[in-house]
């Protein structure tokens, strides 16, 4: 008589967890495009709080507000990019910037899934949250709401909002980024 036995599945071990899996995020590549985009939305969310905070408590009516002897907060609405370049009066301006923006969001959304370190994810998360802050208020009021005013001996820099701010930092980050791979490009050509 043949007896058969039950077929038994070996157990089955566990290997044991590799370096690379406890890595924090920021050494793990496709957590920086996330880590972009938490910070555009982050910058979206400020921006946009900031602004009404402007529009429905600080300036009404419109005012200057003094914070310090070279800050202001004021109302100024820029119907240009940023600083007010290209700024027109014609009524298909704002759609025309609209337009161009959301092309340009596309392709920050790109290349913040694209970034190779998390300095050019970051840096691209700055400027794609301040690209849609300003957009917003493009399609919101037709122009952009600033409001920091900076000065010194009478002279006044540009007005702008924190949407900017993100674009600034965000633009020095990749200059920086940028000179980074140079020099080292020129160190290793050097040795």
């Amino acid at each position: 008589m043949v007896v058969n036995k039950p077929k038994v599945k070996a157990a089955k071990i566990q290997e044991p967890i590799k370096e690379e899996q406890t890595k924090s995020c920021s050494r793990v590549p496709f957590c920086w495009p996330l880590m972009g985009m938490g910070l555009a939305t982050l910058v979206v969310v400020l921006d946009q709080i900031s602004k009404w905070v402007v529009l429905n408590h600080l300036m009404v009516p419109p005012h200057t507000l003094p914070v310090t002897s070279f800050f202001n907060i004021i109302l100024a609405w820029n119907r240009g990019v940023s600083f007010g370049l290209l700024s027109t009066s014609s009524p298909y301006g704002p759609w025309l910037l609209a337009t161009i923006a959301c092309g340009f969001i596309a392709v920050l959304i790109l290349w913040i899934w694209q970034a190779e370190t998390k300095m050019m994810a970051v840096a691209f998360g700055l400027v794609l949250g301040g690209a849609i802050g300003n957009l917003t208020d493009r399609l919101r009021f037709g122009a952009v709401t600033d409001f920091l005013d900076f000065h010194a001996l009478g002279y006044h820099w540009y007005t702008f909002n924190i949407a900017d701010s993100a674009i600034v930092v965000g633009v020095a980050l990749i200059l920086l980024e940028y000179l980074k791979e140079v020099w080292s490009k020129n160190k290793k050509q050097r040795t």
